[in-house]
């Protein structure tokens, strides 16, 4: 069975900019990642709506491995680096993650 991870990213008006140039360029860590099938960054056409990162796997255990990977740091360490400068600031993060998995059980 192929698994899905949706991960809904409600962002303060001031880091969307951020948050969608961070994706555009990507470090495409997640490509290299054996069982990877796809990913999609999703905007919200509503304002205020969550981004959904939606990301497409042969299994579960691929994505688990990927979440604890070298690969997962390096995709991740700019946005990282900005949650860590919000906080030395104390700031409020600039965004907020609800994580969801799913298995999928039709086509």
């Amino acid at each position: 069975m192929a698994f899905v991870a949706i991960n809904y990213i409600t962002c303060k008006d001031d880091y969307r900019e951020r948050f969608e140039q961070l994706f555009a360029t990507r470090a495409r860590a997640i490509d290299r990642m054996p069982g990877f099938i796809s990913f999609e960054l999703l905007k919200p056409e509503q304002d205020g709506g969550p981004y959904l990162i939606v990301s497409h796997w042969e299994k579960r255990e691929n994505f688990e491995h990927w979440t604890s990977s070298e690969e997962f740091v390096e995709g991740h360490k700019r946005g990282f680096a900005d949650l860590k400068r919000y906080k030395e600031e104390g700031r409020e993060p600039p965004l907020k993650s609800d994580f969801k998995t799913y298995e999928v059980i039709a086509l």
